[in-house]
């Protein structure tokens, strides 16, 4: 694989990473991410 071709793949493969980020937001998909991350750190920590 070329050098550009591996630089375009990066690009689209990151514009499209920050559009499914941004359409997560848009869902209102944040606060249940944050709870999952929450229950997931306290069950590990042992406090949950």
């Amino acid at each position: 694989m070329s050098k550009k071709a591996k630089i375009t793949a990066q690009c689209i493969t990151g514009i499209f990473a920050v559009l499914f980020i941004f359409y997560g937001i848009y869902r209102g998909e944040v606060s249940i991410v944050f709870n999952k991350a929450v229950n997931i750190c306290l069950e590990c920590i042992g406090l949950g």
